[in-house]
C-alpha cells in the first residue's frame, strides 16, 4: 500500500536566533521547495500540517522559516524533523519513474528466478541510483539500468529484473 505522505526533507538545525532552520532536501529537485507553504510532519501516529516560508536554497540545503517558531531554542526543538507532502501536491512523474519511497520493501524477483530479498536503500553515487537488496543471497547492488529493471508492480510489491543482464553488472555481497 502506497502511503498517502512522500518524504521530501528533514530538519538538520536551527540557522541564526530568530527561528530559522535548515533543511536537507530529500528530493532530486530542492527548487520543490519554492513556493511551499505547508508541509506535514508526524505527530501522535499521524500527520499534522506545519506552515513554512521558504527564504532561500542553498546547493544542499533549504533555509525556512516555520510558523510560531521565532527563536533558536524553538528551531532546535525541530532538528531530526522529516518534512512531507500529500501525494495530491507531489509533481508529477514520468510513466516509467517512481518516487523513491514506494521503492522501499519491494522485493527483488529475477527472471531465472532468483529471491534477492527486499529492497532496503537506495543510494544515489551519481550517474545512476543503485538498489541495494537485503535477501538470501545476502547484500546484492544492483544498478537502476532499465537493462536491468524489467518491471516495478507497486501493486505486488516487486521489481523484477534480468538475470543475465543482473550478473554482468551488479556487485553480490561475498560473505
Amino acid at each position: 500500500m502506497l502511503s498517502e505522505y512522500l518524504m521530501i526533507g528533514e530538519i538538520t538545525k536551527p540557522q541564526g536566533v530568530r527561528g530559522e532552520v535548515k533543511a536537507r532536501p530529500c528530493t532530486c529537485d530542492p527548487e520543490r521547495f519554492e513556493g511551499l507553504e505547508t508541509v506535514y510532519i508526524e505527530k501522535d501516529g499521524g500527520y499534522a500540517p506545519l506552515r513554512i516560508a521558504v527564504n532561500r536554497l542553498g546547493a544542499d540545503a533549504v533555509f525556512l522559516n516555520v510558523e510560531g517558531i521565532t527563536d533558536r531554542d524553538a528551531a532546535e526543538k525541530l532538528r531530526g524533523t522529516k518534512l512531507y507532502i500529500d501525494r495530491a501536491h507531489a509533481v508529477e512523474l514520468d510513466e516509467d519513474s517512481n518516487f523513491l519511497t514506494d521503492l522501499y520493501g519491494l522485493r527483488g524477483v529475477v527472471s531465472d528466478g532468483r529471491d534477492l530479498g527486499k529492497l532496503s536503500d537506495v543510494m544515489q553515487p551519481g550517474g545512476n541510483d543503485v538498489y541495494v537488496f537485503k535477501g538470501p543471497l545476502g547484500e546484492v547492488l544492483v544498478p537502476a539500468l532499465k537493462s536491468v529493471v524489467l518491471k516495478v508492480d507497486l501493486e505486488k510489491g516487486e521489481m523484477r529484473l534480468d538475470g543475465k543482464r543482473l550478473d554482468e553488472v551488479a556487485v553480490f555481497d561475498e560473505d
